[in-house]
């Protein structure tokens, strides 16, 4: 269990932040900036919830609470240098259940929706425009994570896992516009190429 005694400690002072095994490198680092966007997400899933003001028929409530502690795990992953992506009791690290879970929540959701008839505008209700939010702030941390790949050599799971929670992301926003307003949600709010022209 974590147990924070004191929120400032003093040590960042300098630019530099402390990773898992003790080593420090400057919070500019791509492998800060993956774990800052990651972090971001995170917050955005939590707007996104505070804005749910319905029935919850499609089960997104207690998926969201499981991603948002998931992207904890996410960011301590990528804050733990290495090579061994294999969890231990001192290495947390995201494995292919929490993939695996994702992809199966995407299958169930989608089961309920209609077939897209064209891209989507991220919008609908405030709790579906809120996860639309999150899913590009989503992307974001996976081009920040793809990055510090690069350089640092993640987890390939984690990079699959975050690659998976934007296409959660959508298929909950879809979802939510469905069912929103207590089962007559308007549904997908449609692009339309070219309609202001």
């Amino acid at each position: 269990m974590v147990k924070l005694n004191k929120i400032y400690t003093r040590t960042g002072d300098d630019g530099s932040t402390g990773l898992v095994d003790g080593s420090r490198l400057s919070k500019s680092d791509p492998r800060m900036e993956a774990i800052g966007d990651v972090d971001e997400a995170n917050s955005a899933i939590g707007v996104a919830i505070a804005a749910f003001d319905g029935a919850d028929t499609a089960g997104l409530m207690a998926g969201l609470s499981r991603i948002q502690n998931d992207l904890f795990d996410l960011g301590a992953d990528i804050a733990t240098p290495g090579t061994d992506f294999e969890p231990s009791e001192m290495e947390l690290r995201v494995v292919a259940s929490q993939t695996a879970w994702l992809e199966d929540e995407i299958d169930r959701l989608n089961e309920a929706l209609e077939p897209l008839a064209s891209f989507i505008l991220p919008g609908g209700s405030a709790f579906a425009a809120g996860l639309h939010l999150a899913r590009a702030i989503t992307r974001r941390a996976e081009r920040a994570m793809v990055g510090a790949h690069r350089i640092h050599g993640l987890n390939p799971e984690a990079l699959r896992y975050i690659n998976r929670l934007s296409d959660y992301l959508f298929t909950a926003a879809r979802r939510a516009n469905a069912v929103g307003d207590g089962g007559t949600g308007a549904g997908d709010v449609l692009w339309k190429p070219g309609a202001s022209r």
